[in-house]
């Protein structure tokens, strides 16, 4: 099915597609014959990938935290004649920690990006394909915590089991409008990214592959395929789902990060600082 025209004539939205998983999904839609916005916080960085993914990828610096500049931005590309036909709901945030250690302003970063954002994009994009009649689909990355839950990251695991409740709340409002909505709940597909803040100094890849019943961790490749199967036109009946890409490793071990539970003090310090020295390189790109 994945002819280089599968969707042509498709303009799609992915937030947070400058980097990771986001800017893999991005490229395979591109290369299947759409034009792609991408949405990040980092003008830099979405400059460099639109560049480096060449013609038919536009971007745009959102935050997504401000429902404020989420309807303006959406405005501006319905103006400029490009107006939205798909949308994948990729931008997060998130980061290990202990529970008891999250100050209420750590809890709302997450939060504020994962489950506020996230709704306030759909919506704006959602009211518009309802009002003029077009229908649309979005794709939402999820986790397969939605399912079992995890420690140590207990805002994202609370945001993006809201954003599988929505997916499937809305595939049933929203489906007389012709608006589809799936999501993708991925395992372990090592970026740089989540990677710094999940398992800060821990690239113990070969023991995540060797618990995986197919003994391998996942690939850019076949996330950017799955997402394209989900929001290809002939996979019109397809609505109100959430698909694991994990190799089957949460049926098989469960939650995540349960490695840590043995963790103290000297270990969680050093892992904060990790964390802290990312995301100051990340504000330095800004």
């Amino acid at each position: 099915m994945f002819r280089s025209d599968l969707f042509a004539g498709q303009h799609v939205l992915v937030t947070g597609g400058g980097t990771g998983l986001g800017r893999a999904m991005a490229e395979r839609l591109l290369a299947l014959g759409a034009t792609v916005e991408i949405w990040g916080r980092r003008g830099p960085v979405l400059e460099q990938a639109a560049a480096e993914m060449g013609p038919g990828c536009f971007w745009r610096a959102v935050d997504i935290r401000d429902a404020d500049a989420i309807d303006a931005a959406v405005a501006e590309s319905w103006a400029a004649g490009r107006p939205y036909t798909r949308l994948i709901n990729n931008a997060a945030g998130n980061f290990v920690s202990r529970t008891e250690d999250l100050s209420h302003r750590a809890f709302r970063a997450i939060a504020d990006i994962v489950f506020h954002g996230t709704f306030n994009v759909t919506n704006a994009v959602g009211r518009r394909w309802i009002a003029e009649k077009t229908g649309g689909a979005v794709l939402s990355i999820v986790v397969t915590w939605v399912w079992t839950g995890s420690p140590f990251v207990v805002p994202s695991a609370m945001s993006k089991a809201g954003v599988d409740a929505m997916t499937k709340s809305l595939a049933v409002e929203w489906g007389r409008h012709g608006i589809r909505l799936n999501g993708i709940a991925p395992g372990v597909i090592p970026t740089e990214g989540a990677g710094s803040r999940l398992r800060p100094g821990d690239r113990r890849e070969d023991q995540m592959a060797t618990r995986n019943p197919l003994g391998r961790v996942g690939s850019l490749e076949e996330i950017g395929d799955l997402a394209a199967f989900l929001l290809a036109p002939s996979s019109g009946w397809i609505n109100g789902q959430t698909v694991a890409l994990d190799g089957g490793d949460w049926l098989a071990n469960g939650a995540y990060f349960t490695e840590y539970l043995g963790w103290g003090d000297e270990e969680w310090t050093a892992a904060r600082a990790r964390i802290r020295e990312r995301d100051a390189a990340d504000r330095a790109q800004r």
